[in-house]
């Protein structure tokens, strides 16, 4: 058995390209850039920059085109995917993450450089994006963010003297 899973997050190294295929499929392109910490010939960390491909079709290519700007931090899940083709003589080939999940850890027009943000990531899934209001400061879905307590919903009070059956459950 093989798994081609991966999670990675960056920031944007260029807005996102929105382009169509001849049968009509969205095709959005997105670079992000990742950081691989390592020693340097002085024996201190340093941090240098991989630059990855990602590509993600459809509607949701279409919906989330405008709010992928450069420098937006992001968090993705997808897969990996190889291609070769020929240019001038040469084969050419790359590896791309296909997009599955994508969450924005960022806001739109954040001043806030380099720390958390203070509003849910839009969080886009395979059933067309929905909004799954995590708090998105950078270190965690909910840790440390003063307004993630202001964002959230009390759990419903259920009342002690009625009951629950199985048939009342919606799911």
């Amino acid at each position: 058995m093989s798994i081609n899973r991966v999670v990675i997050t960056g920031n944007l190294t260029r807005d996102a390209e929105l382009r169509s295929t001849a049968s009509g499929t969205s095709v959005l392109g997105i670079g992000v850039a990742v950081n691989d910490r390592r020693r340097n010939p002085q024996g201190e960390w340093e941090d240098y920059p991989n630059f990855i491909d990602c590509t993600m079709f459809g509607t949701r290519a279409e919906k989330l085109q405008p709010y992928l700007t450069k420098g937006t931090k992001v968090a993705i899940e997808g897969k990996l995917r190889w291609s070769q083709w020929e240019r001038d003589g040469q084969k050419r080939s790359k590896i791309e993450v296909i997009i599955d999940d994508l969450e924005f850890m960022s806001s739109r027009n954040s001043s806030n450089q380099g720390g958390g943000s203070n509003y849910g990531g839009n969080y886009a899934r395979n059933n067309g994006g929905n909004n799954a209001g995590y708090a998105g400061n950078n270190g965690g879905y909910a840790g440390g963010n003063a307004n993630y307590a202001a964002q959230r919903t009390s759990a419903p009070q259920i009342d002690s003297t009625s009951s629950v059956y199985d048939e009342d459950i919606p799911f």
